[in-house]
């Protein structure tokens, strides 16, 4: 007998009134709640949160304001409203101008399929170091053509500088952050010696630490933070969690290793030192994925040219190729190079990782 899904939520709704039956069990056939952290299981009620709070996002359809049919490239483009952000031009001083390649190397050859033509951009130079101490006001939030996520202008309150961040969710103009990588704050404790006979208050620290915006070293942080623009290397810039809706979280901290574990945004977890620097919150935009462009010429403007299908073109060209009709000639599906699909690429796993986004661990022999 075949039960439909809402039938089968309809007669175990009262065994679990919040959460249909249906749904828990193919989230226990996928991982076994049994063996799930209290903090992976933290993990996976804020993702559901978050796709709650995407079904709430305003968006704007541009074919609402038209009549039906009369404009076909508006009927479908619809994309987020985001009020909060400047609607100026960004500081001239901290962008450069951005040289397209077309996919090609220095030798002219292509090496990146579908790349060339787009608008004009400048790159914004983002501060992924964050090495200035001292409070920032933050100026004002601006869209970046180059990202998905947005940025940040802010202003040293000591110096004056200006520089770019990457924004996390929620952050707004007249918000201040601070950089922690040089340490605790001299202008803090002059206040603990005159306030607290010199002794650190870890609860003032912590609620001085713990502010969105933040760069901290990961070994400052409790366990189960929100992170994002992670750093690999303690002189190196932010490395990982960089594009809109994602962040990372602490799982668990090793000092006599000197170094944390990190779950990745793909699922991944790994190793990554303690002297490393991170952001706290999760990066802004993330209705970014909500975005539908309504045709082709905008993808055009982005720079990103149609791709052939393997099938449609000749058996010169691609294994795919050649033959009659819609036939790639009873062959495994591959790439036009001859890679296997599914076939592994990294026979040699990074030492770091210890599960891979598939929730495996990986073996290190």
């Amino acid at each position: 007998m075949l039960i439909t899904r809402r039938l089968f939520n309809s007669l175990y709704k009262s065994s679990t009134p919040n959460k249909p039956l249906f749904n828990l069990i193919r989230f226990n056939s996928t991982s076994n709640e049994s063996n799930l952290t209290e903090l992976e299981l933290d993990d996976i009620r804020f993702r559901r949160q978050r796709e709650l709070q995407l079904k709430q996002v305003e968006l704007k359809k541009y074919g609402d304001t038209f009549p039906k049919h009369s404009h076909p490239g508006s009927t479908h483009f619809k994309k987020p409203i985001h009020s909060h952000l400047y609607k100026g031009r960004p500081i001239k001083e901290l962008t450069v101008a951005k040289k397209m390649n077309g996919g090609r190397n220095n030798r002219g050859v292509i090496t990146v399929r579908g790349r060339g033509g787009g608008h004009k951009r400048r790159a914004r130079l983002i501060d992924f170091h964050r090495i200035g101490s001292g409070k920032h006001e933050v100026i004002r939030i601006e869209y970046d053509p180059n990202r998905s996520g947005h940025i940040a202008l802010i202003k040293n309150l000591e110096t004056n500088n200006l520089s770019y961040i990457l924004a996390p969710q929620g952050l707004r103009q007249g918000d201040f952050v601070e950089s922690f990588r040089k340490g605790i704050p001299k202008d803090f404790i002059e206040e603990m010696k005159l306030n607290n006979n010199g002794e650190i208050d870890d609860a003032l620290l912590s609620a001085r630490i713990l502010q969105r915006g933040n760069c901290v070293p990961l070994k400052m942080l409790p366990v189960g933070s929100i992170i994002h623009s992670i750093g690999l290397s303690p002189n190196r810039p932010a490395q990982l969690v960089r594009s809109a809706g994602t962040f990372g979280k602490i799982l668990s901290k090793h000092p006599e290793k000197g170094k944390a574990i990190v779950k990745l945004s793909s699922g991944e977890h790994r190793y990554i030192l303690l002297d490393c620097h991170a952001t706290l919150g999760v990066v802004s935009n993330k209705e970014h994925q909500l975005i539908n462009w309504g045709k082709a010429g905008r993808s055009r403007y982005r720079g990103f040219k149609p791709k052939v299908r393997g099938v449609a073109m000749n058996a010169c060209d691609h294994p795919h190729g050649g033959g009659r009709g819609k036939s790639k000639s009873n062959k495994h599906s591959q790439s036009m190079w001859g890679l296997k699909k599914f076939q592994k690429t990294r026979t040699i796993p990074n030492k770091d990782v210890i599960r891979n986004r598939k929730g495996r661990m990986v073996r290190h022999d």
